[in-house]
């Protein structure tokens, strides 16, 4: 049996024991939050940036390219420049979906 209150969910994993344990509903936030930050963080190197054009992005996003111009202006979402063409990249256009 566990002695020590302060040990947390990831310990109690990390230690291998067999026990049956009762949780509060914070406990639960906590593992849930540490376990979310943990697979974000991981980014997958091998997965290389991929750039949606303008009219791609606009879809994407139920906006008119009117209003990306205007984003780009305000600073909320700006794109690439590649020579005379702009491209969003799609890690910021998801960001944006998420919220």
């Amino acid at each position: 049996m566990f002695k020590n209150k302060n040990m947390n969910i990831s310990d109690l994993i990390s230690s291998g024991a067999n026990v049956a344990i009762t949780i509060t509903p914070l406990d639960l936030k906590e593992f849930a939050t540490s376990l979310i930050e943990r697979a974000q963080s991981v980014k997958t190197k091998d997965e290389p940036e991929r750039y949606l054009s303008p009219d791609e992005t606009a879809k994407k996003l139920g906006v008119t390219t009117n209003t990306l111009w205007r984003w780009n202006k305000s600073k909320y979402l700006c794109p690439v420049k590649v020579g005379h063409r702009c491209f969003y990249k799609l890690s910021d256009i998801n960001k944006k979906l998420e919220g």
